[in-house]
């Protein structure tokens, strides 16, 4: 029995508010940090767009690409592309890289929709991009809103092109229709599931014909108000139709950050699941100058889909990286059972959103057991679905290590889980880091609205979240 009396207060958990007493200070401090962060989410609104900016900021900082160095010590700052698509960072720490790795890991994709491979057509006198809906999303919201296209495509010359039109103010914006209610009768009696169908999730990119002035030249063309679209995208890029193929063209909504709120306490954006994690486990990283142990921060592709591809956390190539750190820390070779016992010491936050408890569905939410918005990041011992399906499970000597630490340091958080427990359910990229042995557990950002085009979080979990991750990579 222990010896130590608790007040009442130490007995039952609680998980305040953290608006509730916050000082002048620490409220402009975290006003401040959101400012930044909604400066870097509206120019970073693909995985491509965040991957590029994240590397020129780590440059100015004195990062180097890992290929250029043939050895490393304690202080060097590198990184690594994954397919311009992911990163990788690290800044190599004074102890023994043998005591293994301080590791955050998020993902910088978000749900959107892509083009087909062959987007373009013409029906009734307007032209359209066919598109393929990307991660889990409610399709109906996807009508309606302003839209904008980012990517890069590749012409025959092999040539690669950017593409960002609708998110400057002189430029037009993309839509997608919905019929009207006083003609939506049948509509209405459909699931939710079935409002739009996928096929139906057509983009409008243009309405006026080749040459209108010219009518023998409309005449003379199938489809003109298609080859006029063709036309302008040929005369601007270079791009025929069968250059689509090649393009890795995304539709995100054209709307910037907004604070929301008479007070300012939240943020609305695209695509905080889960760039509100990746910023601050990268800003976490950038911070550090010559770490105890080597930091590295992970931002991953494709986890909306299952982080397949050779660019998802299931690609080996951060795996080469923490490879090339081991090998370059030493006298340039690698044995592997030196690098998996490496991993195997290696500690891990998963830094990926979480849902918020909202009233409005509160019949989804268990109540004890779930994030609420404004009280700081969330731990959640385990995700999946049902019964515990497809979930990392972290061990409870490491939950005890993180919750100790972030008592030490004045850290808030709270626990739960996502939802009711056969209400749906989802995962992260902590269990396909953690079959190579190391220690990690989930982390992150409550959200509300999650996956929809316009998502909500609140600013003080987001600056709470990068002093956790902060405080994780330099002390656990």
């Amino acid at each position: 029995m222990a010896d130590k009396k608790f007040s009442k207060d130490e007995l039952f958990a609680t998980y305040p508010n953290l608006y509730d007493g916050i000082s002048k200070s620490d409220e402009e401090v975290c006003m401040a940090f959101a400012e930044e962060y909604k400066a870097f989410l509206n120019k970073s609104k693909t995985e491509r767009e965040f991957t590029e900016n994240a590397i020129e900021a780590a440059a100015s900082l004195g990062f180097s690409d890992i290929g250029k160095k043939k050895s490393l010590k304690a202080g060097d700052k590198v990184y690594a592309s994954i397919k311009d698509k992911g990163l990788i960072l690290a800044v190599i720490g004074k102890k023994d890289v043998k005591e293994g790795f301080n590791i955050l890991g998020a993902h910088i994709d978000s749900p959107r929709l892509d083009l087909k491979p062959n987007p373009v057509f013409e029906d009734n006198e307007a032209v359209y991009f066919k598109t393929h809906y990307y991660g889990g999303i409610k399709k109906y919201q996807w009508t309606t809103i302003p839209l904008a296209i980012h990517g890069v495509i590749y012409t025959r010359d092999g040539v690669k092109h950017k593409i960002t039109i609708g998110e400057d103010e002189s430029d037009p914006i993309f839509y997608i229709t919905d019929i009207l209610p006083h003609l939506g009768n049948e509509q209405m009696k459909k699931p939710a599931s079935e409002f739009i169908p996928g096929e139906d999730l057509n983009v409008l990119v243009g309405g006026m014909p080749v040459n209108p002035k010219k009518k023998e030249d409309r005449k003379s063309s199938k489809e003109p108000y298609k080859e006029a679209v063709l036309k302008f995208l040929y005369d601007k890029y270079g791009i025929v139709e069968k250059d689509f193929v090649t393009g890795e063209i995304e539709i995100v909504p054209a709307v910037k950050a907004r604070d929301v709120g008479f007070d300012r306490a939240f943020i609305a954006g695209y695509g905080h699941d889960d760039k509100v994690c990746a910023y601050p486990a990268l800003m976490a990283l950038l911070a550090q100058e010559k770490p105890s142990k080597t930091c590295v921060t992970i931002l991953t592709d494709k986890e909306e889909i299952g982080s397949f591809a050779n660019t998802g956390a299931q690609s080996v190539l951060y795996e080469n990286f923490l490879m090339e750190i081991v090998a370059k820390c030493g006298d340039g070779s690698l044995d592997m059972l030196k690098y998996r016992k490496v991993i195997a010491a290696s500690k891990m936050l998963s830094t990926d959103v979480t849902t918020g408890y909202d009233p409005k569905y509160s019949n989804v939410f268990e109540k004890r057991n779930t994030a609420f918005m404004s009280h700081g990041l969330k731990l959640e011992k385990y995700v999946g679905s049902r019964g515990k399906s497809g979930t990392n499970e972290a061990t409870g000597d490491f939950v005890s290590e993180i919750t100790r630490l972030f008592a030490q340091n004045n850290i808030p958080w709270q626990t739960g889980e996502l939802g009711k427990i056969d209400a749906g359910g989802g995962g992260t990229i902590s269990a396909y880091m953690a079959k190579y042995g190391l220690s990690v557990m989930d982390a992150g950002v409550p959200v509300w609205s999650m996956h929809a085009p316009y998502e909500v979080i609140s600013k003080i979990d987001l600056y709470y979240t990068y002093l956790a991750y902060k405080t994780f990579i330099e002390n656990i």
